[in-house]
């Protein structure tokens, strides 16, 4: 792994994780209570959309995205070694993102197409400058992660467009998840059983993680075909099917990834948890799809669950290794963690809950909020300042 000297300036401005990772957990920490303020009517938004779409858009196209272009902005250079985003470029970009908040929250009001044009030059930014790298570092094997961007960005696109036209988004909210949910399966899939590999080898364990081969690009294909059918044919037996053989397929997948090996270690074993939410969700949205249970079940399971678990998982380990710190989760974020499972369960099964449905909502927001209250606690004071030494492994509790 790549740790080059930080430059002269700002250390928030010295890896891409530090800028992205911090306005990802501000903005997960604000953005689900001004959901429920907007959802109560206590708050009022002045952009283009309906506000569950504006919910739905911030989630995928805001979060998500804020993860996303922290991570490929500090695992591009230790793929191609090429020297990192840094400075005022790496400025640029988080201020281009945050325009592109304000602008969809109304701030200042703008019309449909600026709004849009805003908003998504962000991800196009990213997309082509990321692609530029991995290009220019002629480091091939990689140029596939650009694909899932390309696809959320076209999906931001398209959500722009339909909300103008239809009124709300209906096609283009599958598509971002669907792209979303695709790149847990590649990135997780490949980040996964390699850390589990290093940790298990280092405690010389008899099996080993099965590394990312043939089958889990076959199991990435069958994914991909389900969530294209989800997207194309809603509502239909070709998405319920689809969607169920996507999860078999990446439950499949987790078995040969030694995850029960891992308790001793929470840091890894919530990325197993959290990929355990892909298999899960795609399965429930089969269900919904087929009108066994509500369909949004499997929308929270695959959001808050694979999405934002994972990518919360990612951004704990990341923020603590890149800035020299050991790979120690400690209490705070691994109640974190928990808190953001406990969010995902309780939205999803809490229509089952009758007459206490609307606590259930109300508690997963909670959940949600208290979890990234934690992770901006934890993790701003190491992403505002220069990287330490790494420090010798402890007892706490990992």
């Amino acid at each position: 792994m790549i740790h080059p000297a930080e430059p002269p300036g700002p250390a928030l401005l010295s890896g891409g994780f530090r800028p992205f990772f911090l306005a990802a957990g501000l903005f997960g920490l604000t953005a689900v209570p001004a959901w429920m303020l907007v959802r109560r009517g206590a708050l009022e938004l002045g952009g283009p959309f309906h506000p569950v779409d504006w919910h739905i858009h911030e989630m995928l196209f805001g979060y998500v995205a804020a993860v996303v272009a922290g991570f490929l902005f500090t695992a591009v250079p230790n793929w191609t070694g090429r020297m990192p985003t840094r400075g005022r470029p790496l400025a640029a970009l988080a201020a281009l993102w945050l325009a592109g908040r304000l602008a969809v929250a109304g701030v200042p009001p703008l019309g449909p197409l600026a709004t849009a044009a805003v908003d998504c030059a962000f991800l196009a930014a990213i997309t082509a400058m990321i692609a530029r790298e991995i290009v220019a570092g002629r480091n091939w094997r990689n140029l596939k992660v650009v694909v899932p961007v390309l696809l959320l960005l076209a999906a931001n696109v398209a959500f722009h467009a339909e909300a103008a036209m239809a009124g709300s988004s209906d096609l283009s909210r599958r598509l971002g998840v669907s792209a979303g949910v695709f790149l847990v399966m590649l990135i997780g899939g490949r980040i996964i059983p390699s850390f589990t590999r290093n940790w298990l080898a280092q405690r010389r364990a008899d099996r080993l993680p099965a590394p990312f081969g043939r089958f889990d690009g076959i199991a990435l294909g069958v994914a991909a075909a389900g969530l294209a059918a989800w997207v194309g044919a809603p509502g239909t037996g070709l998405a319920a099917a689809g969607l169920a053989l996507g999860g078999a397929a990446q439950a499949g997948r987790m078995a040969r990834w030694r995850g029960a090996a891992t308790w001793r270690s929470p840091l890894l074993a919530m990325l197993h948890v959290a990929f355990a939410f892909v298999p899960l969700g795609l399965l429930a949205a089969a269900m919904g799809e087929a009108g066994w249970i509500a369909p949004a079940a499997g929308l929270h399971l695959l959001g808050i669950g694979a999405m934002a678990a994972m990518t919360l998982a990612v951004m704990v380990r990341a923020a603590r290794g890149h800035t020299g710190r050991s790979l120690v989760a400690g209490r705070g974020l691994s109640l974190a963690f928990a808190l953001l499972v406990a969010a995902a369960l309780l939205r999803a099964l809490g229509p089952l809950a009758g007459g206490l449905a609307e606590a259930a909502v109300d508690l997963s927001a909670l959940a949600w909020t208290a979890a990234f209250a934690l992770f901006a606690w934890r993790a701003t004071p190491w992403l505002l300042r220069p990287r330490v030494g790494r420090k010798a492994p402890s007892s706490a509790p990992r």
